[in-house]
Order: C-alpha cells, then sequence, then structure tokens
C-alpha cells in the first residue's frame, strides 16, 4: 500500500491539533494485516516549523504545557536558530526568563534534514517568587548566625555606633565592638603597651583630687588625713610616675607615635590630663607637706616654698601655651568637628589654665606679702579665662544636645566634664578672696579692701555653684537612664570633677557656717570615695580582660 499523499483524509488524523495532546495512530486495515505506519514527511515538518515560528509561542495548542512545546519542536538547520529565539524570547515569554541550563541533563541528538545537531534538554525551573519548601527552610548555619547576630544587636541596642557582625572565627577583629562572648587573642604587653593613651593621667588626676577632698573634709577622725590622706597622696605619686614612664616607653618603642598621639581628633585632647594631674600634685603637696613643717614665713623649711612658688609660675606658662597651641591646631588643622560629634573633652585644652587660679588659691596663703599678690592676681586672671573658655564651649554643648540628643550609653560619664569649670572657678574665688592680706587696699582710700573682695567672691561662687549643680543633674540623670556598660578610661570623668563641685561645697558651707551644707558635703564625700572605688575596680579588670589597651578599644580610635 502506497503512502498517503499530504493533504488528503487519510492524514487528518495523524494531525494534532489543539484538543489533541499525544499522537492517536490509526485504526488497523481489515483488508491487510499490517499495521499503518505514521507518515511524517520532511516537507510537513519544515512547514509546521515555519507556522509555528510565526506564531505568539504562548497561543495554540502549546499554550498550557511551554515545556512540552519547547521538547516536541523538530527544526531544520537553516531556521533553527530563528525558533528558538522566538521560542525565548523575554519579553513574551516571562517563563523561559534567564533560563538555566542544567550540563548534566540528557542530550538528544537525531537526523533532522540530514544534519546531526545536539539537542539539550532545558532543566525545569520553578520561578524564583514561588519557592519550595526546602528553600524556605532555613539551614543550621543561618540559624547560628542569626542567633550570634541577634545577640551582638541586643548587647548594643543603646548604642549610638553602627553594629557589625560577629566574625565566624573564634578571633575577633580590632575594630569590632565589645563583645564578652568571644575570647581575645592575647598580645605581648609591648604590642598592648602601643595603646597606652593619654587618657590614663585621668586615673592620676582623679586619686590626686581625692587626697585634696580627704585634706578639706570639715568632719575629721584622728587618722583620716595623716594616714587615709597621705597614703592617697603617695598613691598619686606612685601613679603618676608608672603612667609617665609607661608612656614615654610607648613613644620609645613606637616611632613617631608621640605626634601622633598629641594630634589625633580625640586622644589629642586627652593631653591636658598630665597637666592636670601636675595641678594635683602641686596642691597636694602643698596641703600634706608644707604645713607640716613651716608654721610661718620665718619659720624652717622655707625651700618648699621657693619650690612651690616656682612649680606655680613654670605650670602657668606651660598651661597658657597649652592652651594656645592646641586650639590654635584645632582651629586650623583640616579635620571637621561637627557639631553632632561634640563632646566636653573639647574643654580640657582650657581646664589646665584654669586650674591655675585653685593653684594659687591653695599657695598664697603661706607665700610672703610680696609674692602673694602677684600669685592672686594671675592666679584670677587665668581663672577668669578658663571660665570665659568653658562658657562659650557651654552653648556648643547645649547646642549638641538639642540637636543630636544625649551622647550614646558609653560617653555619658563625660558629661561630668562640665561640671568642673564653674565649681572649681566657684572654689578659686573664695579661695583667692580669703588669701588676700590684711593690709591690701589699691587705693589706700578703705574702700577696696579683702573684706569686700571677699563678699563679692561669695556671692560670684554662689551663682557658679548654682550652675555646677544644675550639669551635675544632668549627668546623674543621664547616667542612671543608660548607665554604660563597657569601661574606657573616660568613667573617670565622674570622678575628678565632682571633687571640685564637692570642694567648692564645703567652701562655701563653711564660709556661711552652716552646719547643714557641711553634712552634705560629707555625704557626697563618701558617696565620691564609692565611686573612685567602683571607677578604679573596673579599670583593673578592663586592662585583665583586655576590654582597654587593646587594639581598637581605646582613645586613639575615634568612635564619635
Amino acid at each position: 500500500m502506497s503512502a498517503p499523499l499530504l493533504g488528503s483524509s487519510d492524514t487528518e488524523p495523524n494531525q494534532q491539533g489543539p484538543e489533541q495532546g499525544t499522537f492517536q495512530p490509526q485504526a488497523a486495515d481489515p483488508r491487510t494485516s499490517r499495521r499503518p505506519v505514521p507518515p511524517i514527511p520532511r516537507r510537513s515538518m519544515r512547514r509546521r516549523s515555519s507556522i509555528l515560528s510565526q506564531q505568539n509561542p504562548l497561543e495554540g495548542r502549546y499554550q498550557g504545557n511551554p515545556e512540552r512545546r519547547l521538547s516536541r519542536l523538530s527544526t531544520s538547520s537553516e531556521d533553527e536558530s530563528a525558533v528558538l529565539g522566538q521560542v525565548r524570547d523575554p519579553e513574551k515569554d516571562d517563563f523561559f526568563h534567564e533560563p538555566q541550563v542544567d550540563s548534566r541533563a540528557p542530550t538528544l541528538r537525531g537526523s533532522i534534514s540530514g544534519t546531526s545537531l545536539p539537542y539539550t534538554v532545558p532543566e525545569r525551573r520553578r520561578p524564583s517568587r514561588f519557592p519550595t519548601e526546602l528553600e524556605l527552610k532555613p539551614s543550621p548555619e543561618d540559624i547560628e548566625a542569626t542567633a550570634a547576630i541577634s545577640t551582638t544587636t541586643e548587647n548594643h541596642a543603646l548604642d549610638n555606633r553602627p553594629s557589625r557582625s560577629p566574625s565566624p572565627s573564634s578571633t575577633l577583629s580590632p575594630d569590632q565592638s565589645h563583645d564578652h562572648t568571644h575570647p581575645r587573642p592575647r598580645l605581648s604587653f609591648r604590642a598592648r603597651l602601643k595603646h597606652f593613651t593619654w587618657a590614663w593621667y585621668t586615673l592620676s588626676m582623679s586619686t590626686g583630687g581625692l587626697s585634696l577632698l580627704i585634706h578639706a573634709q570639715p568632719h575629721q577622725f584622728p587618722s583620716l588625713t595623716p594616714v587615709i590622706g597621705l597614703a592617697v597622696y603617695i598613691l598619686n605619686i606612685l601613679l603618676f610616675t608608672l603612667i609617665t614612664s609607661l608612656l614615654l616607653a610607648r613613644f620609645f618603642f613606637n616611632t613617631g607615635s608621640f605626634v601622633t598621639s598629641i594630634t589625633h581628633p580625640r586622644e589629642g585632647f586627652f593631653v591636658p590630663t598630665f597637666f592636670l594631674s601636675i595641678a594635683t600634685l602641686i596642691t597636694s603637696t602643698q596641703k600634706y607637706c608644707i604645713p607640716a613643717y613651716i608654721q610661718s614665713w620665718a619659720g624652717e623649711r622655707q625651700d618648699l616654698r621657693w619650690a612651690i612658688q616656682i612649680a606655680f609660675w613654670v605650670y602657668v606658662a606651660l598651661s597658657t601655651c597649652l592652651a594656645v597651641a592646641q586650639y590654635s591646631f584645632v582651629f586650623g588643622q583640616r579635620h571637621s568637628f561637627g557639631l553632632q560629634t561634640m563632646m566636653p573633652t573639647w574643654i580640657l585644652p582650657i581646664f589646665p589654665v584654669m586650674l591655675s587660679g585653685t593653684i594659687a588659691s591653695v599657695i598664697a596663703s603661706t607665700q610672703p606679702p610680696a609674692m602673694a599678690l602677684p600669685i592672686i592676681v594671675s592666679g584670677l586672671s587665668c581663672q577668669g579665662l578658663g571660665i570665659s573658655v568653658a562658657a562659650m564651649m557651654y552653648a556648643h554643648m547645649v547646642g549638641r544636645l538639642m540637636q543630636s540628643g544625649l551622647p550614646d550609653r558609653e560617653h555619658r560619664p563625660g558629661l561630668f566634664m562640665c561640671v568642673g569649670p564653674p565649681s572649681f572657678t566657684a572654689l578659686a574665688f573664695i579661695g583667692l578672696a580669703q588669701s588676700l592680706p590684711g593690709s591690701f587696699d589699691v587705693n589706700m582710700d578703705g574702700l577696696l579692701d579683702s573684706s569686700i573682695m571677699l563678699m563679692m567672691a561669695i556671692v560670684g561662687a554662689g551663682f557658679l555653684w548654682a550652675l555646677s549643680f544644675w550639669w551635675f543633674a544632668i549627668a546623674v540623670l543621664a547616667v542612671v537612664q543608660s548607665p554604660p556598660r563597657y569601661f574606657h578610661l573616660g568613667w573617670w570623668a565622674s570622678v575628678f570633677p565632682n571633687t571640685g563641685f564637692i570642694l567648692a561645697t564645703i567652701s562655701l558651707g563653711k564660709v556661711f557656717q552652716n552646719e547643714f551644707v557641711l553634712w552634705f558635703s560629707t555625704a557626697m564625700s563618701i558617696v565620691l570615695l564609692a565611686v573612685y572605688a567602683f571607677v578604679l575596680f573596673h579599670c583593673v579588670r578592663a586592662v585583665v580582660v583586655m576590654d582597654i589597651v587593646y587594639p581598637g578599644r581605646d582613645e586613639d580610635v575615634e568612635d564619635h
């Protein structure tokens, strides 16, 4: 039996329409025993491919099954690229957008129009917008990473600094935030010494302030000043010597670190703490050494008075040069200090000059009249310079608090630095007025004498004490609202400025002869002693657990 012709009725059942998706063979011819073979002439195959290339691939009989359309497509060599380009048109067929071909798929080879062409069966892809359950199920690694990130985020929820993702290894990078859950590699003494900063002098000046506070207590017991106070004074000397030695060792073993430290935008502001420590040493030496041997100017050991006097004038000269030079450098350098980054440490360069008045109020009473008056005048001038510059810095500080709010919890103890300038100025006013000689009268007319100066000093001290109390209350509320969690040397700001505040309270209580104020200052002294012990304990602990004196955790890096 011959093959049927194209377009005859015999071939109609073999054509696959839209409603017939598979090949349906003809029934067996009863006149013959042979089963008919479905005719698939080459010309019909070519005609079918050309027709498909002209119509929309999503329309017609293959619209519901795109994979079947591609797998059943037969093309010749001359129009293969056109047909495949039409089928994979991304603008018309979203399903085949950016097709992914599996390299492990089977390769089919067939003879089409006399040419052997390889054909790779495309991998059936599920659209990305319909993820499977396996894709939605997190892996164990994702669960561990999520838990670690959650822990770090919880630890730093109140910190304004950007949180960092935890490192998968047990070794943390130096610039990572504080995280006590991971051990840190131990470094050599020389490697840690590289991060021993100027801010360590805050320990020395806080200890010296505590020795002054013990000596000035209105309610004494026999062993308070000669035993406890003297022991704290000697401890301050030892701490100052140790800190200076370690800092010199850092500069010796690390070439260029000295210039880097004094020009650093954060560590450079702690250079004045060196002079503040010297100020506490001068005043403590006056309190604990000179009165024990000299009762009057005609007494013995006059060399100590000369030593204190020389130390005062040298200190005034160096502190004035520091205030001018450091602020000139800050004003002229390229680094920009934004208002939102303003911190109380900006007041520190003027602090040593301001304490010149406090030193003068302490040592002037033991100096001869001819030398006491120049010391008082210079001390008053330096004190006025310091409080004036501090008042200008207060304007920036209030603007920063109004614009950006309180600092992050780790830097809130630094707000106590604002307590220092008005409180030490109030203390200096009263001390300088009380140190004036009894025969003091400029015009020799009795109008400007020591009693009038004392009255003016008391009034001014009362005004300044109120300002320091306002800053003290703000700092206390800020720290209580969000207490710091990780130690840094800025915690010592809660000791030294408050020492001046309590000393000013004691001076006002004595001149007003108010016993309630004196007992209030005694109670505050006990609280300050507890704060000193608390900060000292955490300072030693931070060195042991490598929270400070470690790469990326000290004042030699910018974090705000």
